[in-house]
């Protein structure tokens, strides 16, 4: 029996240079990232306050942004690093008869906007995540939330483009590659439900 190992597969030149690539892109991104520590504990202090009050987090975004809302939402209704108590935190993305509903009788601008108009309430917060900025159904949910009395996060990118304004923290990536953006983002987004827990938990609120 040929017991010999099989022959390593060539990576093709160009896979090898856009894996580098990236990775160097990458890892100045993450490096960047210590200059938004203030924006860090400021939203977390957000998200805190919220929950500590009885609010509840929405979160809103488009395609791997749409799946960063889920995330977030998830680690905290669920667990994210301690066995607590679910905290009220819920993705604008997930109800696909409201999508299809509210797109198809108005306009998909308008998608997340009507879900805070319907389920926000002072001392809520929306989490807006756009790799741009300018997302047109994002903004207009910011804007429909700060019309509600509710805080806004935001988690940008490259400018903070048309959210950044909107937002009262606004933690932006500083990158115009959408992929780099994405992953600081959920990085980003795990250590504000790290800063969370323990926040609530030192208040006795877990």
């Amino acid at each position: 029996m040929n017991t010999a190992a099989p022959p390593l597969l060539k990576i093709p030149a160009h896979v090898d240079e856009d894996f580098e690539r990236g990775l160097h892109q990458h890892q100045e991104v993450f490096n960047a990232l210590i200059h938004l520590q203030a924006e860090v504990e400021a939203a977390a202090a957000l998200w805190t306050s919220c929950l500590a009050k009885g609010g509840k987090l929405m979160f809103c975004g488009n395609g791997g942004s749409a799946a960063d809302s889920q995330h977030l939402a998830a680690e905290l209704s669920g667990r994210f690093i301690e066995d607590r108590r679910p905290l009220a935190a819920l993705a604008l993305t997930t109800d696909s008869s409201a999508l299809t509903c509210i797109a198809n009788d108005y306009d998909f601008n308008t998608v997340f906007a009507r879900q805070v108009a319907a389920l926000g309430r002072a001392g809520d917060c929306l989490v807006a995540i756009s790799t741009s900025g300018m997302s047109p159904n994002v903004v207009r949910a910011a804007e429909t939330a700060s019309r509600l009395g509710m805080k806004t996060v935001g988690l940008l990118g490259r400018d903070g483009g048309r959210l950044g304004p909107l937002c009262d923290v606004s933690v932006t990536v500083p990158s115009w590659v959408t992929a780099r953006v994405q992953e600081a983002h959920i990085f980003i987004g795990h250590t504000l439900c790290a800063l969370t827990e323990k926040r609530l938990a030192r208040a006795g609120l877990l």
